[in-house]
């Protein structure tokens, strides 16, 4: 790291199981967070990432492992929020949880991760705020060579099972009565995208952090849907998108210490959509002055 002219360290180690966890999960969130974004559930998203903090806490609170709390509350309420949601009750409307439903959920969780901080905060390691800190703003340096393989396992599986349901997930995304007068499950379907949604936001709680988790979801995702029309195309470039940003991030935390390394990752996937939607509305104002002349 530049610490003062220090040399920089071998990129293996620490930063091995980085890049090892970091692009499994970027290709995960890149592949999922193309739907969130296409089935407009970006607020289910976020509703997400703050049950992260809120499970994390509570296995914290109740002394154990914070990856159980992480994934357990993440799954629960993401099918929760499926089971919530009125229109998934009809065959005829898209399967993904509305805004009042999540709103409601959002608030409650906002409610119980205040206790569970509380209760963290009053127990023996009140004091330290590391696991705190590292569920807000991520840890991945700080993972094991076991812990960065059993993450890329995890994303892996995400990534197997939404290739899996990918054609016709994709098919109830765009036009839900039409598929579900084909025969698609298509509130099943909800179900199963909500679950797998919760997954990957539990594991990518341990690249970005909680308070980053949407940055990576919607970021790569909202620059692909402004590149191409083609969902396929989407989807790849999607996760290009994110892997690349969560090399280029952990390289720049890798390399300016002061950087964390889920704030370098989100800052160049929010870079790389903010120059994708300058570059948009640019040549849509010279298409417009060309028009006119």
């Amino acid at each position: 790291m530049l610490d003062g002219g220090e040399p920089l360290m071998p990129l293996s180690g620490f930063f091995g199981n980085a890049l090892l966890a970091g692009s499994c999960i970027a290709v995960a969130s890149g592949l999922i967070g193309y739907f969130v974004v296409l089935r407009a559930q970006v607020f289910a998203g976020d509703a997400l990432s703050h049950v992260a903090f809120t499970g994390a806490l509570a296995a914290a609170a109740a002394g154990l492992d914070l990856r159980l709390g992480l994934f357990a509350a993440t799954v629960a309420v993401a099918l929760a929020l499926a089971a919530l949601d009125p229109s998934a009750r009809s065959s005829a409307a898209r399967a993904g949880a509305d805004d009042a439903a999540i709103g409601m959920v959002f608030v409650w969780v906002l409610g119980v991760g205040v206790l569970c901080l509380d209760l963290f905060n009053s127990g023996a390691s009140g004091s330290n705020g590391t696991i705190a800190a590292r569920t807000l703003f991520g840890s991945i340096f700080s993972l094991t060579a076991g812990e960065a393989q059993l993450a890329a396992a995890i994303a892996v599986a995400i990534v197997a099972a939404l290739l899996v349901i990918g054609r016709p997930l994709l098919f109830a995304s765009i036009d839900a009565p039409l598929a579900v007068a084909g025969g698609v499950p298509v509130r099943a379907l909800g179900f199963v995208f909500l679950a797998l949604l919760g997954l990957d936001a539990a594991e990518a709680t341990q690249a970005v952090g909680a308070l980053l988790l949407l940055g990576l979801l919607a970021a790569p995702a909202g620059a692909a849907h402004r590149l191409t029309a083609n969902p396929y195309r989407g989807l790849a470039l999607s996760a290009a998108i994110a892997l690349g940003a969560m090399w280029v991030g952990l390289a720049l935390s890798y390399l300016v210490s002061a950087l964390p390394p889920g704030s370098a990752v989100i800052l160049v996937a929010v870079a790389f959509y903010a120059a994708v939607a300058w570059t948009g509305r640019a040549r849509g104002r010279v298409r417009v002055v060309e028009g006119a002349r």
